[in-house]
């Protein structure tokens, strides 16, 4: 028996070190001043002067620091019909630490890059039918049960918050990366509907749990890290890696980003 668990943490410790050196090389998670960090847009998100009607939009990009070797910073853009600007919706950790609501409501770019770190799009939604959903995001996010708290990991964090709103409005229907560590901490309970509304899951404030859905697949969460696999999007989801496979993501054409 100690022989299987120490393997099991050889593994474990492995899978760590390998999260490090990989993320290290190919998103310079390491490698910057914050002071000085690009936080210009990334050319994704449309320009409200050429687009008029409704958008929504979810990002993710890899986290500030040490963190981003292992999880990813979530966030949620919106702009109404006509609007010159984008409503961008966050939780950021040292606001609460000094006192003040964790979330962040600003017009900062929609698709800016994260200190740096260019953002990953997980959810594009274009039209005017988009326009009532707008109201929902704005309802959810007043009713989010953590606005001064803030916890790195498991949560609540801004993963947490992302995935609460998605949760509460199911025209949403986004599939949060493996890497969104927090995004399992479920408000005041230990089941509740998937992020992306197309299943159920089951956490243990976060640290444990396994959620089974059709957009998300089968996950497993072991201390926050994720492992799964997503048969219908034929791809497998890694800790700190992420998910490796065909992107779930369409642009409003219809065509996988």
């Amino acid at each position: 028996m100690l022989r299987w668990v120490f393997r099991a943490g050889l593994l474990i410790a492995a899978l760590v070190i390998g999260t490090i050196v990989t993320v290290y090389h190919e998103h310079g998670a390491l490698a910057h001043d914050w002071r000085t960090a690009s936080r210009e847009s990334a050319g994704i998100a449309p320009k409200p002067d050429e687009f008029l009607d409704p958008v929504i939009q979810i990002y993710g990009a890899r986290a500030w620091s040490w963190r981003g070797c292992f999880g990813v910073h979530t966030w949620i853009s919106t702009k109404r019909a006509g609007a010159e600007d984008y409503t961008v919706y966050e939780v950021m950790g040292w606001r609460a630490r000094y006192g003040g609501s964790a979330i962040a409501i600003s017009n900062r770019p929609p698709d800016g890059r994260w200190f740096g770190k260019e953002p990953d799009l997980l959810l594009d939604l274009r039209g005017p039918q988009y326009e009532a959903v707008i109201d929902k995001v704005e309802a959810a996010v007043e009713r989010y049960p953590y606005p001064n708290e803030y916890t790195v990991w498991p949560g609540p964090n801004s993963n947490t918050f992302t995935a609460f709103v998605a949760r509460e409005v199911p025209e949403l229907n986004v599939d949060l990366p493996p890497t969104a560590i927090g995004k399992d901490y479920l408000p005041g309970t230990i089941f509740a509907e998937t992020p992306s509304n197309s299943g159920v899951q089951l956490s243990l404030a976060g640290l444990l749990g396994v959620m089974i859905a059709v957009e998300e697949g089968v996950e497993v969460n072991v201390l926050g890290l994720t492992f799964g696999i997503d048969p219908l999007g034929l791809a497998v989801k890694l800790p700190g890696i992420g998910r490796i496979g065909k992107s779930d993501v369409e642009t409003p054409e219809g065509n996988d980003l």
